[in-house]
């Protein structure tokens, strides 16, 4: 497999913190494809077929059973970028399980990405603190995010808390736009997941989204609906497009917001174990593919349309 020389232009440039629209960009989201759904493939091939398939780049897992391990980010993670690099892909975002600047793996990571070029992070989900009032569980947390702040202006990267559905810190926009109370915006702040925010909110993520939209540097995409598994009602997730989100007013709202963030995609639905990171798979290689390339073709439509 080869990287055609019209992709020679994409790598080891630098991208800019800034999310605001400019007139050459506005047309297309910058999409990087989530790693987790790659982890059948090495670091090169995974930037090969990222690029082949017409990402931007890779948001590339750096965490427990990820592309990379913490415990050997020091080494690992500059490797797997340059390998990415040479298959034709960038890679600006990790996705991690990043918590405190107290734990030494977890400021490797900050420290390896930020000197390979990262320029965004997602953390790990925080848990409310058993036994303890609720608020006092945020005021912890809160001032974890603004040391992860103070240590990511150090090294020159943003740190990202994903909005997710559960009972974990997060489900609830307020409890997100609490923990980022005290940090330094331009150093921290939402990876903002629609999915999550739909099953979570209902019709109010537009509240959700308004409250968080100054601080979204990243943003997740994937779809889903309300469907009966085994008698029970779940999240069932489905190809962009074919679920419950709305994008089209998703979309035309961040253009409100003069919003045009870089974009993960997520591909949650079945795939032969490809949705849940699997190194071996039960289908095909190029089933996964032609997923990707299909959800990718569908948020550009939806994004020009908007």
């Amino acid at each position: 497999m080869t990287v055609t020389a019209s992709l020679a232009p994409f790598l080891n440039i630098n991208i800019p913190l800034t999310n605001l629209a400019t007139e050459q960009d506005k047309e297309q989201l910058n999409v990087h494809i989530f790693s987790k759904h790659l982890q059948f493939l090495d670091h090169k091939t995974t930037g090969q077929m990222a690029a082949e398939m017409g990402f931007k780049g890779v948001d590339l897992t750096v965490r427990p059973k990820g592309h990379i391990v913490p415990e050997s980010v020091k080494t690992a993670l500059p490797q797997a970028i340059e390998d990415i690099q040479k298959g034709g892909s960038l890679c600006e975002m990790i996705t991690t399980s990043i918590e405190s600047v107290n734990n030494p793996w977890d400021v490797d990571v900050i420290t390896s990405a930020a000197r390979s070029g990262v320029k965004y992070y997602r953390t790990n989900w925080f848990k409310y603190i058993k036994d303890r009032p609720m608020t006092e569980s945020l005021e912890v947390f809160r001032e974890r995010i603004k040391e992860l702040g103070d240590l990511n202006r150090e090294k020159g990267i943003v740190g990202c808390y994903q909005n997710h559905a559960g009972t974990s810190i997060g489900a609830s926009f307020w409890e997100v736009k609490k923990i980022l109370e005290t940090v330094d915006p331009e150093f921290f702040g939402t990876q903002y997941d629609i999915r999550h925010a739909v099953a979570e909110g209902g019709h109010s993520w537009k509240n959700g989204l308004q409250l968080l939209h100054s601080q979204i540097k990243v943003i997740v995409l994937k779809d889903f609906k309300w469907g009966k598994v085994n008698g029970k009602w779940r999240a069932v997730n489905v190809p962009l497009g074919e679920g419950m989100v709305d994008f089209s007013t998703y979309f035309k709202l961040l253009k409100k917001y003069k919003l045009h963030p870089p974009v993960s995609l997520h591909l949650e639905y079945p795939l032969g174990g490809a949705e849940h990171g699997q190194t071996t798979l039960s289908v095909d290689k190029k089933v996964v593919f032609d997923a990707m390339k299909k959800d990718l073709k569908t948020v550009q439509k939806l994004w020009q349309n908007a």
